[in-house]
């Protein structure tokens, strides 16, 4: 796993094999920064990293200059491997937060310009996620809610949704909160 661009481009983050969560490929998160930053100053962005798995989008985040990224994950492992990567790497500005996704939305009391959220594909209510973030305070008005999932969901027709856009088999859709 590397960081794609930044202070920190081209850094690699050595990650085990047996490593449960999935990491953004590159591409697909050179894309999707591409489409943000035409979108968002990072100097000014606080994002909120659900389901933050190896920690690969706070890291971006981060490494372009966004003053406060907070990552949540609830599996030990992958919460303490953000929590020493983010030691290693003087990345100050990544708070990581131990607790079950669904849980922290529901009593965050804190907004973000940004949510993006990197569930398990395969997770049986990825479809709720959308209404929890959007009808919740952890997105500001007008900001954006980035969903990374796989080919079986379409959120076409749902409220605030904006765009999906598809890097091979990882896609992104894209809704802004009114």
């Amino acid at each position: 796993m590397r960081i794609v661009s930044g202070k920190l481009k081209g850094r690699q983050i050595p990650v085990r094999k047996n490593f449960s969560a999935r990491p953004t490929t590159d591409f697909a998160k050179e894309s999707l920064f591409n489409i943000l930053n035409n979108y968002f100053d990072f100097d000014d962005t606080t994002v909120l990293d659900l389901f933050a798995g190896t920690g690969s989008i706070s890291y971006e985040f981060a490494s372009r200059g966004c003053k406060k990224i907070v990552a949540v994950e609830k599996e030990y492992r992958s919460y303490d491997f953000i929590r020493q990567t983010t030691r290693n790497l003087n990345l100050g500005s990544i708070q990581v937060v131990k607790v079950d996704a669904f849980s922290f939305i529901e009593k965050c009391t804190e907004s973000f310009e940004i949510v993006f959220a990197d569930p398990p594909y395969q997770m049986t209510n990825l479809k709720e996620i959308p209404d929890l973030v959007l009808r919740g305070n952890v997105l500001k008005p007008g900001g954006w809610f980035v969903l990374e999932h796989g080919s079986d969901n379409n959120f076409n027709g749902h409220n605030g949704f904006r765009e999906m856009r598809n890097y091979g088999g990882v896609h992104f859709s894209i809704f802004v909160k009114e």
